[in-house]
């Protein structure tokens, strides 16, 4: 018979949900924080997921998405079970930062360690308590602040091809191979044998409905694909019917740079294609006529761009994705080499 589901020394019946609280520390005032976990133990066996957001505490949409995911699931509606930790970084939640307090980056420091700085602590108890508990993860992400992402998947999906297939059932229009940075989640979750997705959609401390309602639908999704969930007879998911909306895979990207510091005006948005040597966006001077083009790169599509008008030389303004899959998909000749995947230091995840 199926048992029951135990965490932080608690247990949860089959069938049941509850919120379990994992003590981490106190703050300066002697007031607890803790890692609340939510669990859906479901009635059914099956496979063991976890969902996590703002584990950079300023990235806010993972948030609102578990909290909606939360009302419309039911334990007995799923098969195994379903971990949410709606906020894993409590500090900077509530100071609105990407750090914790000892400005330390929470997924630069997995796997952690029982007995190390902050951070430390509390990437050993979440990696602990709650990844290697499962199989598959979802790790929910925005950009940083005053820059906003399309709805997309990072993934190795080369060297894990369940990656690959989780990131097609997902269902949004990028995924993006991006590389496994030391003392992330990702790597620390796949030395464990667990299959972890990073979702990034919309801006640091603002919510998007756009990226929210994708990030909802993208779980459903995969839990559908791994057997948590189950579909009524005769009803198919949109963008696995006749090969509709399958999503770009894409295995190199490139931001494209301010060459001088002035107004800058986009001509295009997040998801549009452009172009090699394309008209993209202007800089111009803010005391007379004159001003400098930007130009794409790349034939690719715009995954993320700069919310700011004003910027300096140098400043990050469009982020292009591309792949010879991508060059196809555009019915171009053939593809050409990936060039240098690298991406800012807080793009990759």
């Amino acid at each position: 018979m199926r048992g029951a589901f135990e965490i932080g020394g608690e247990k949860v019946g089959v069938g049941e949900r509850k919120l379990v609280d994992l003590p981490v520390s106190k703050l300066s005032n002697h007031t607890p924080v803790t890692l609340p976990v939510h669990v859906l133990h479901g009635a059914q066996p099956g496979p063991a997921m976890f969902i996590s957001a703002a584990i950079h505490g300023d990235e806010l949409n993972g948030v609102e998405i578990i909290r909606r995911v939360l009302r419309a699931m039911q334990p007995g509606n799923i098969r195994g079970t379903l971990l949410c930790v709606p906020v894993v970084n409590a500090y900077g939640f509530i100071g609105r930062s990407r750090y914790l307090p000892d400005r330390r980056d929470l997924n630069r420091s997995f796997p952690g360690s029982p007995g190390g700085s902050l951070a430390a602590r509390l990437a050993h108890l979440f990696l602990t308590e709650v990844v290697r508990r499962c199989q598959f993860g979802v790790d929910l992400h925005t950009a940083a602040v005053h820059r906003v992402n399309l709805p997309q998947i990072r993934a190795d999906f080369v060297k894990r091809p369940r990656c690959r297939e989780l990131s097609e059932a997902f269902g949004v229009q990028v995924v993006l191979e991006s590389p496994e940075r030391s003392g992330s989640l990702r790597r620390a979750a796949r030395e464990m044998g667990v299959d972890v997705l990073v979702y990034e959609g919309g801006e640091g401390l603002r919510f998007d409905e756009f990226a929210i309602k994708a990030g909802v639908d993208g779980i459903a999704n995969v839990m559908l694909k791994i057997g948590m969930l189950e579909l009524p007879d005769g009803v198919e998911i949109p963008h696995q019917k006749d090969g509709e909306r399958r999503p770009v895979f894409a295995n190199a990207s490139k931001w494209v740079r301010a060459p001088d510091g002035g107004i800058f005006r986009t001509l295009r948005k997040i998801g549009q294609a452009v172009g090699e040597g394309e008209t993209i966006g202007w800089v111009a001077n803010p005391y007379d006529d004159t001003q400098t083009e930007i130009r794409s790169p790349r034939r690719g599509i715009i995954v993320g761009n700069t919310t700011l008008p004003i910027v300096n030389m140098g400043d990050a303004l469009f982020h292009i994705a591309w792949s010879g899959e991508f060059e196809r998909t555009l019915r171009d000749t053939g593809p050409e080499p990936a060039s240098d995947p690298l991406m800012d230091e807080d793009e990759i995840i």
